[in-house]
């Protein structure tokens, strides 16, 4: 059966209106249960959006069931559920109001006929409903248990054709007696006229019916005007959105996490927090390097047209300004780097070009590594470098927004620690929080992260802040630096390592000394600091960020009132903070409401009061005059 990420599927589980749920196994012949989300719904935004926010909704739950492995970008969405833990997949499409039936009945239930197929939730913010908390996306994702609307063209049966009983006889009652007929007989105390007349009905009182109504309207004006002055004060109540949804993505598109700690770490779990913390602050670099290639004696060009070099590693925001630290290697690449580099693209041009076999690449670049030089458009003048971050999900040669240009302020070389501090051109991004006083010992327990990707067309993958637990394996004084037991990724270099409370501890980087074990060296948080104290900065949280972690602080101790509180003004004032929109969405979802605020203008409240006195005082007055008119009006005989 045709595989699904790394599953294979073996059996269909059952099937409904928007896609189906299998029996899976994956490399490691671990059986799992899969949710596809297929047909019409797998290409309608609502129906995709709706799909990913009851996923995260159900990891994010208490008690609730969480995937192993997901795809919700794909084009037919899916999340895998471990089969010990129960049907996740089924529980997923009940989630969405679907329920499941035998395979057998596939054709039927998929493809059903026009008028009867059950619409996606109806929308009330743009996005499929859910259950008792909207989800617009993110969503954000942690209440849809939405109820799928009635089918089209069906109308409830009524009892028809009916007919009412026909009325039946009265039967008369029987008299005795002698029958009378004719006309009865006069009445003696009869009279054509009355004895006593009714005194005249009273003039009506148009004048103080008049004053009423207007009364009764300055009454309602001025509780309107007291009513909307008291909703304009306090703050909108928040409503989940899909996936978190954040600042808007090129194409228009709400920005998903980088890092969603939930997928990541146990629920409510010390490491969920610590991630949650830090997730915000990762930023994905990329430095793009357009130059020449020529041979150092003559400046000959080895190549007629430019080369265009990518290079990709992870960062993290130390203040509000925008400020980044990140790995030197990655963004300033020595002349020895960029060469060899540059070779290998070229030779790669040209085994596409048929001038070149692909057996060769190796001996090209060896050849003429020790004699190329990249340079500018003229010898000797310096290649053009472009540098970006992207905070959240990130593409690769994406230059547009919700990509940030940056430039380089100071840096460290490789051999002096290989760190450089970047400076975004865009302020008020969350920030981490650096730990120098951090004792790091051999067995030391931290969280390594660093942004990540299973795409394998490197111009058009997409990238995600991956985690892992790690210990501390070696503290080398000698070099000032440490290693940890695991690597994250090959594009972690530059990401952070953190400890439980998501305090940076150091920065990742590849160790020379074991090439095979990828970015498992880690410089000292002291060298971070001390790159920042030469250019003048230094590491601060904004006011967002303090509110922030008090919002988590709050949310993980299950005070989700306080939480909703907080962080519904960290979604307001820091809206790069996407994670601070998916704890929001996961606080409402647990219950939390905003306080209401105290900041209500003071004339509001009195207004409301004196007219509901105004308008109590008019209908009483009303109730009043009623009466008494139906008195005095009544005919006396």
């Amino acid at each position: 059966m045709q595989p699904v990420g790394p599953y294979r599927f073996t059996e269909a589980l059952g099937v409904c209106q928007v896609g189906t749920a299998w029996w899976a196994i994956d490399g490691q012949d671990r059986l799992v249960t899969v949710a596809v989300l297929e047909g019409a719904a797998a290409s309608d935004l609502p129906w995709r959006q709706a799909f990913a926010n009851a996923a995260n909704a159900m990891a994010l739950t208490p008690g609730g069931q969480r995937y192993v492995n997901a795809d919700l970008d794909a084009a037919k969405p899916w999340a895998a559920y471990p089969a010990e833990e129960g049907m996740g997949a089924q529980r997923l499409f009940q989630t969405l109001g679907m329920d499941l039936h035998p395979a057998e009945a596939e054709a039927e239930i998929l493809v059903p006929e026009t008028g009867t197929v059950a619409e996606p939730p109806e929308p009330v913010s743009g996005v499929p409903t859910s259950g008792t908390t909207p989800t617009s996306a993110v969503p954000l994702p942690w209440a849809m248990h939405a109820q799928a609307a009635p089918p089209q063209g069906q109308v409830s049966s009524a009892a028809s054709g009916t007919t009412a009983p026909a009325p039946q006889p009265v039967a008369t009652p029987t008299t005795y007696g002698p029958a009378t007929t004719g006309t009865p007989p006069p009445d003696p105390f009869s009279s054509p006229v009355r004895r006593i007349r009714p005194s005249e009905p009273s003039a009506p009182r148009t004048g103080l019916w008049a004053a009423l109504s207007a009364l009764l309207l300055v009454a309602v004006l001025a509780g309107g005007a007291g009513f909307w002055a008291i909703s304009a004060g306090k703050p909108d109540r928040p409503r989940p959105a899909p996936t978190g949804a954040g600042p808007a993505g090129p194409d228009g598109t709400a920005l998903a996490p980088g890092l969603m700690p939930w997928a990541q770490a146990a629920p409510r779990s010390q490491e969920e927090r610590a991630l949650a913390t830090v997730g915000p602050s990762m930023v994905f670099m990329e430095a793009v390097i357009t130059g020449y290639v020529r041979s150092k004696q003559g400046n000959a060009l080895l190549h007629p047209e430019p080369v265009t070099l990518s290079r990709r590693c992870s960062g993290v925001v130390v203040n509000h300004d925008g400020q980044v630290l990140t790995s030197t290697h990655c963004v300033r690449p020595t002349p020895e780097t960029l060469v060899a580099t540059a070779l290998i693209a070229v030779a790669n041009e040209l085994v596409g070009k048929g001038r070149l076999k692909a057996s060769e690449v190796s001996a090209f670049t060896r050849a003429r590594a020790a004699t190329a030089v990249v340079t500018g458009p003229q010898p000797g003048t310096e290649p053009e470098a472009k540098l970006y971050g992207q905070l959240n999900t990130a593409k690769g040669y994406l230059t547009d927004s919700p990509a940030i240009p940056g430039t380089v302020v100071r840096s460290l070389g490789v051999a002096e620690g290989d760190v450089t501090l970047v400076k975004l051109d865009q302020s008020g991004l969350p920030a981490a929080e650096l730990n120098p006083s951090a004792t790091i010992t051999p067995g030391t327990s931290l969280l390594a992260l660093g942004y990540g990707t299973t795409d394998t067309n490197y111009r058009t993958a997409a990238y995600t802040v991956l985690s892992k637990p790690v210990s501390v394996t070696e503290v080398d004084n000698q070099l000032s630096v440490y290693r940890i037991s695991q690597d994250v990724g090959s594009y972690s270099r530059g990401g952070v390592a953190v400890d439980l409370q998501g305090r940076v501890v150091g920065m990742l980087d590849s160790d020379p000394a074991q090439p095979g074990k990828g970015n498992s060296l880690v410089m000292p948080v002291s060298t971070m600091t001390g790159l920042l104290d030469a250019a003048g900065s230094a590491n601060a949280l904004g006011e967002s960020d303090k509110l922030y972690r008090s919002g988590l602080a709050a949310y993980f101790a299950g005070d989700h009132s306080t939480a909703v509180s907080r962080l519904n003004q960290v979604v307001q004032g820091s809206p790069a903070n996407v994670l601070a929109r998916a704890y929001l969405d996961a606080a409402v979802f647990s219950g939390g409401k905003a306080e209401s605020s105290s900041s209500l203008p003071g004339w509001a409240l009195a207004l409301v009061i004196a007219a509901g006195v105004v308008l109590v005082a008019a209908l009483a007055l009303i109730v009043v005059l009623l009466v008494r008119s139906r008195r005095v009006g009544t005919p006396r005989e």
